[in-house]
């Protein structure tokens, strides 16, 4: 896992979001198509509004592909993750990608819906996830201890209190009770499948779960310490998310 440190958030913003336009282009050279995986959080704003100046990428080519959403959730709510990314990223861009999966928090069905995404995530190789890392550690929904064998591309998880206070104190709700205890979730193995993976961390109450999943052990007990494993990946921080690592 390679690290790269912005002087602030933007500039780490601008470094992530040259990166994964790097990766979706040589698939659209290779393929004439790129998979790839987007989250959506606050830890996520200003890459996506670097991803939106990509003038290079032909967005026409790009299948897109949702990375969590809690259950029960409609779209309609301000904390949905699905209309985080339709307004903030879809609606924005000079033209329509060529797909998109999203995760149906509300579907009536858990496991038709679960089949569903497995379908469209699985039908071919993810080339970019990215993706954040949570307060406590975890990649996606998947808080400690983080499931690294699963066999499937998405599960229900329960959140930990950590993870959901978390979503209290960015204001997307307005207690711990309001926030939902369960959650679709691509899993770690499916995350770790993606050719390339571009994460972006930015902000000091992220600096504690940098530390542990650089400086750490690689354990489920910090599911993004796992991210050390793989082949392609880079961790993009700015100063007071770098705060405390070692080296």
């Amino acid at each position: 896992m390679k690290i790269e440190i912005g002087r602030d958030k933007f500039e780490m913003a601008k470094a992530a979001a040259a990166f994964a336009a790097d990766r979706i282009k040589a698939a659209i050279a290779a393929r004439d198509e790129a998979r790839v995986i987007f989250a959506s959080a606050a830890s996520q704003l200003e890459f996506v509004d670097e991803m939106l100046k990509r003038t290079d990428i032909e967005w026409n080519k790009v299948c897109g592909f949702h990375l969590d959403e809690y259950v029960g959730l409609p779209e309609t709510h301000g904390a949905s993750f699905r209309r985080f990314l339709r307004e903030r990223l879809l609606a924005k861009l000079p033209c329509a990608v060529k797909s998109f999966t999203f995760v149906g928090g509300d579907a009536a069905d858990r496991d038709a819906e679960l089949a569903r995404l497995e379908a469209a995530v699985r039908e071919k190789p993810i080339d970019l996830a990215c993706i954040g890392i949570g307060e406590n550690g975890h990649i996606a929904f998947n808080d400690p201890p983080a499931d690294f064998e699963a066999s499937t591309a998405y599960c229900v998880v329960q959140l930990d209190q950590i993870c959901r206070m978390q979503q209290v104190g960015e204001g997307w709700y307005p207690n711990l009770d309001a926030v939902p205890t369960h959650a679709y979730s691509m899993t770690v193995p499916q995350i770790m499948a993606a050719k390339s993976i571009a994460v972006i961390v930015p902000d000091d109450r992220k600096a504690r779960a940098v530390a542990m999943a650089v400086d750490g052990p690689l354990t489920n007990m910090c599911p993004s310490s796992i991210l050390r494993n793989h082949a392609d990946c880079t961790l993009f921080l700015d100063p007071p998310a770098a705060s405390r690592l070692r080296r």
